[in-house]
Order: C-alpha cells, then structure tokens, then sequence
C-alpha cells in the first residue's frame, strides 16, 4: 500500500472456528494476496490477533470508491474467488466485522507487533486535538469513509465514526477504545 497517498480502506476482522486460522492463512497468502492484486486491490498488513487464536485481520486498499466496486466486483466474480471460497468460508464464523476507511493504508514491513487502536471520538475537534498532541504520520491515521457500500454482497459496518491508527501513542486518548495487539503473518 502506498501510505504516502489517502486510499479507501478496509479494515477487515474475521472471526474463525477454533483451529482454523493457520489453514485461511496458508489459503489466503497461497491464493487470495495475487488474485486481488491482479484485480487491482493493495493488499496490505495481514495479521493473527495475539489476545484471540480465532481472529485474523487484515487491510486492503483502494483508489476510491468507483475502483473498489470495480475491483471487489473483478476478484469475487472470478476464476480465483470461486475456486477458494468454500475452503475460505469453512474457517469463518464472521467475516462482516469490517470498516471502511480512508487513509494512508498500512503494511508491516518485516515488523513482528503492531497495535491497531479503534476509538469512537465524541467529536472531531476533542479528536483533532488529541491528534496534533499523540500521533504523527508514523501512526498511519484512519477516518470513517461515510460514503455507501456499493458492493453489498461483503457487509460493512454503517452509522459509526471511527479513527483508527497504527502503534501506540505517546498519551492513550481520553475516551473508550478497541486495541487490537497482533502480530504479522
């Protein structure tokens, strides 16, 4: 991913049935990272969450909202997609656990930990100055893409307003958050 350039984003958290994350992954790098990027998808950080043996989580990036229907629209209907499904989707008990984003994209680079830190800010000047205090373009800062779905056969979650970043701050932040610890597959 380019995270010098503002791409739509998707944070995707699947959960798993017991034992079966190492079989998607084997699936996913095998089959799924070439066969989306030949349809135009950056595929970015994959990640095993280290505080749940059933959760996988992963980004994928795009252009703009026109190039992820086209793209989304390109892998799932093709040879690659309908030849893995049923394999991929015997692992998963939940894949809808998804947010669409805009931002720089993340991809860890030989890196063996990240942190990921979901907020619901209680309005965009508290987060804001949060931001100019705690985090720098290193935090790879994510906001809510408000616009709709346009692929609805892959669910996202809607009505929320999310940040979303990268390593850990220097100051947690003053309100509720998700912090997922993982390491890169």
């Amino acid at each position: 991913m380019n995270e010098s350039m503002s791409s739509i984003v998707e944070l995707r958290q699947y959960t798993l049935h017991p034992g079966a994350r190492d079989t998607l992954i084997e699936l996913f790098e095998r089959e799924f990272v070439t066969g989306q990027e030949a349809a135009g998808i950056a595929v970015g950080g994959r990640f095993r969450d280290l505080d749940d043996p059933d959760r996988f989580v992963w980004l994928r990036a795009f252009p703009d909202m026109a190039s992820r229907r086209r793209s989304l629209e390109a892998f799932y209907g093709g040879p690659v997609w309908r030849r893995h499904r049923e394999a991929a989707n015997a692992t998963m008990v939940d894949s809808d656990n998804v947010l669409l984003l805009r931002g720089p994209g993340f991809t860890a680079r030989g890196a063996v930990l990240a942190t990921v830190t979901i907020c619901h800010p209680p309005d965009a000047a508290t987060f804001e100055q949060y931001a100019a205090r705690h985090l720098d373009p290193c935090h790879a800062l994510h906001r809510t893409e408000h616009a709709a779905n346009d692929f609805p056969a892959l669910p996202v979650r809607e009505g929320e307003d999310v940040r979303v970043w990268f390593g850990t701050p220097a100051g947690p932040p003053p309100w509720p958050t998700q912090q997922l610890r993982l390491t890169h597959v």
